[in-house]
């Protein structure tokens, strides 16, 4: 029973910092405008601390790409930050550096991201580097070239780590041609045949007002970057706001691949299809996901690695999509226990669906899911990341409110319910190194 206390009182204490957060005496006090080209302009003021982080996401990344272009939103972003009209890449990382602070951009799968972050006073500094980049990207041949290059490398170095090709394999089974089955750094396939042109016409289609969210986060006045906004973005031209790619998940079918992959761990993966972030089903499958894989407190933690020591490493994760999403149980055993922990792993998938979760697991899971957030959201960087992506996901900033109402709401049978529903038919993927 010892084995219990620690991640119990750990799940309690960070509760009582959500909810020392989430006091009166914090709340978030933030604006949402609407620039007269239908850009959105999210600010939050905090003054607790001399930083400000700014997030402009766009409506832009898997979500949008097909198997001819995969790639091409993540691909773009590393290039936007390696040059501008006036600024080559040296000189942009440099200009962030002198303000106390950085500059990055990425594309994920329901939105691209241009992350940049400063002392407070600094500001607008950042502000109008932010927009150079996102406003007058060069994209010059060169380095074009050796992105390129690189981004092939990366994807064919996953095929030789398992984890990556448990990952992999597994969504590409679950989401068939939906865009969510390829992770956000592309095939090679499509990635080796962009150019320029493409990178451009990518570009410019969702570069634009309406498909575009500024977040602000940090000792600033509201008016006062809503007027900078306005001045640095208010010129941009309106256009059409791009929609995603338009293709279903297959439904979820009982299967089982096995890869043979050189490593020290064998590699196992049960996933399947998951409720999009606006779906009733969602807060439950989180918690199902919490009360399996939810850190120490998890049971495939207790379990499978405690008391049955058949993984070195194991976790449930349940990411927020605005489509569809996936649900993923993973572990890493050792090669002759593969067997043995792949049966253990789907007899604790049975098990939520068959059995209710215990008032602990149920109390613990809750406070685990809410401290969990609370605590990722302590930094004017995440607080930024927050206001933009759900923003541009559609369901705005209030989303968070209602999540956690619907956290503390939830019922023990939802959760069970919510097992039954879309843990019934499992996809399997083993990777495992050859037999010595």
């Amino acid at each position: 029973m010892s084995l219990h206390r620690p991640p119990l009182l750990a799940a309690l204490l960070t509760a009582a910092l959500f909810g020392a957060l989430a006091s009166p005496a914090s709340a978030e006090v933030f604006t949402r405008t609407r620039l007269g080209n239908g850009m959105t302009v999210l600010v939050r003021e905090n003054p607790a601390a001399p930083i400000v982080a700014i997030s402009l996401m766009v409506k832009m990344g898997t979500r949008w790409e097909t198997r001819d272009n995969a790639g091409i939103s993540n691909f773009l972003q590393l290039m936007v930050v390696r040059g501008t009209t006036t600024r080559n890449g040296t000189q942009i990382v440099e200009a962030a550096d002198r303000m106390g602070g950085s500059i990055d951009a990425y594309g994920d799968a329901d939105y691209s991201e241009i992350a940049a972050t400063s002392l407070d006073r600094y500001w607008k500094d950042l502000l109008t580097l932010v927009a150079d980049v996102a406003l007058q990207p060069s994209l010059p041949e060169g380095t074009l070239r050796a992105v390129r290059e690189f981004l092939v490398r990366q994807i064919r170095n996953r095929a030789e780590k398992p984890f990556d090709v448990a990952t992999d394999n597994l969504l590409a089974g679950i989401y068939g041609n939906h865009p969510y089955a390829w992770d956000p750094i592309g095939l090679p396939a499509s990635l080796e045949r962009m150019d320029r042109d493409a990178l451009l016409a990518h570009y410019r289609r969702h570069y634009v007002p309406g498909a575009m969210v500024l977040a602000v986060s940090g000792k600033v006045k509201a008016p006062d970057v809503v007027a900078q906004a306005e001045r640095l973005f208010g010129s941009v031209a309106a256009g059409v706001v791009p929609a995603p790619t338009d293709v279903r998940p297959p439904e979820p079918v009982v299967a089982r691949d096995v890869y043979t992959v050189p490593g020290a761990q064998a590699q196992i993966f049960m996933g399947a299809l998951a409720p999009a972030m606006t779906d009733p089903d969602f807060v439950a499958m989180k918690l199902v996901s919490t009360v399996l894989g939810g850190g120490l407190a998890g049971r495939f933690f207790s379990e499978l690695r405690d008391k049955e020591g058949l993984a070195y490493t194991t976790a449930a994760r349940e990411p927020m999509r605005a489509d569809r999403g996936y649900f993923l149980a993973l572990l890493g055993t050792a090669p002759e226990n593969r067997d043995k922990a792949e049966a253990a792993l789907r007899a604790q998938l049975d098990r939520i669906q068959r059995e209710p979760v215990s008032d602990e697991e149920f109390r613990v899971a809750k406070s685990y899911l809410l401290g969990s957030l609370a605590m990722d959201r302590r930094t004017n960087a995440r607080q930024a990341w927050y206001l933009g992506s759900l923003e541009v996901q559609g369901v705005g900033y209030e989303f968070l409110d209602r999540y956690v109402a619907q956290v503390r709401q939830v019922t023990k049978a939802q959760i069970q319910g919510a097992a039954q529903k879309y843990l019934a038919r499992l996809r399997t993927v083993v990777v495992a190194p050859p037999p010595k």
